[in-house]
């Protein structure tokens, strides 16, 4: 059985997702990285990747995730074009992992950044959020990836509004300040997770 002991960690982009996910792996949790396995089915699929959008995306046998990105995050075609060939892949392979970390019957962390926006693909429960307000997110998004206010928009607009992410949350990482907050909030949450996973 895939899920059963998995947690859901998501956000939006440049909400400081990927730190939390060090903290948890820090703390000896498991942690199914979605992106990282999505990064590895776009460069196995690199020749299907040019044939849908062009060779230009392709470098040594790699895909251009810049480049690429810069087309579908512009068009939301090209954007459903590559989610119907990735998803389905990312999907399979999260499966697997996840069916042999519940085999060791301890909670373990899916990092799942666009886990609402996959209407219900993956049958998971709990979520934690890792939350930000959007004028920070965009701030630290255009830092983060030296883009401009209308790049690092695009993208932001691409995934459901934060705030709607907010409600959604079973648990709340709200990273609006600095790193020691965010460690606090981290803690907090974990010790939450802990105690009120297994009551059921």
């Amino acid at each position: 059985m895939a899920f059963e002991y998995a947690v859901v960690l998501t956000g939006g982009i440049a909400t400081g997702k990927s730190s939390v996910a060090k903290l948890f792996l820090e703390d000896g949790f498991s942690i199914i990285d979605a992106d990282k396995i999505a990064h590895l089915m776009l460069d196995k699929q690199y020749q299907k990747i040019a044939e849908l959008f062009g060779s230009q995306y392709i470098v040594d046998s790699r895909v251009d995730r810049r480049a690429l990105g810069g087309l579908i995050f512009s068009k939301p075609k090209e954007k459903i074009k590559l989610e119907k060939l990735l998803h389905p892949l990312i999907f399979s392979e999260i499966e697997r992992q996840s069916v042999a970390l519940d085999r060791l019957k301890e909670i373990y962390i899916i990092d799942i950044p666009l886990f609402f926006e996959n209407h219900g693909r993956y049958p998971i429960d709990t979520t934690i959020v890792v939350y930000t307000p959007r004028d920070t997110q965009l701030e630290r998004l255009m830092k983060r990836d030296g883009s401009t206010n209308i790049e690092a928009q695009k993208r932001v607009n691409s995934q459901i509004d934060i705030e709607k992410k907010r409600n959604l949350a079973t648990y709340l990482i709200d990273n609006s300040k600095d790193l020691k907050n965010l460690q606090q909030e981290y803690v907090r949450v974990k010790k939450q997770l802990l105690i009120n996973f297994f009551k059921e």
